[in-house]
């Protein structure tokens, strides 16, 4: 696994409820279409996507070339896998987006104790914190146009920074955002 497929596989999920949201039917999206949605390559998209097939997080759908997140393994993965697959240390103070508890999601949820809060660094957004490597680099990109998207990554972000409470309040939050229809 890579930092991108969780990226990619959340991605899906957002693009499916954002679509049934506006009651469409869903198309589906492209390869290309995740390309420029994450910022990651269609080569890295393609690779990553075979991934989670394999990895049974996905599995492909009746219709040629869509796929169906196995919402409940990645909620399992998630929780009990990605803090130990992608673990967080907090680096240098940096202007970034805020992630985890101090994220629009669980900001008002979640109380931190300091001032400083996590960030994934990018030198256009407002606010300064602890800097937080994301999953993969292009995600404070992918998260400027897509809300949900964000939500879901800086849950993820609390479950793989957090402590015992901020990871159960993360999963609760994410599993009601993302659960198994």
């Amino acid at each position: 696994m890579k930092g991108q497929d969780i990226v990619l596989l959340l991605k899906l999920i957002s693009f499916e409820q954002s679509t049934f949201a506006n009651g469409d039917t869903n198309p589906g999206i492209t390869v290309r279409g995740l390309e420029r949605y994450t910022g990651i390559s269609k080569s890295e998209v393609n690779s990553a996507l075979h991934r989670c097939v394999r990895s049974g997080l996905a599995t492909p759908t009746s219709r040629k070339r869509n796929l169906s997140v196995n919402r409940q393994a990645l909620l399992d993965f998630i929780h009990y896998g990605l803090p130990y697959v992608f673990p967080v240390a907090p680096a240098e103070l940096t202007r970034g987006i805020p992630t985890a508890f101090a994220a629009p999601v669980l900001n008002k949820k979640i109380f931190s104790a300091g001032k400083i809060i996590p960030v994934w660094p990018d030198p256009t957004a407002s606010e300064m914190g602890e800097a937080i490597k994301p999953l993969y680099h292009s995600v404070t990109l992918a998260v400027k146009e897509d809300d949900r998207l964000y939500a879901y990554l800086a849950l993820v972000d609390a479950i793989r920074l957090g402590n015992a409470r901020e990871k159960n309040t993360a999963t609760v939050e994410l599993r009601k955002a993302i659960a198994p229809r």
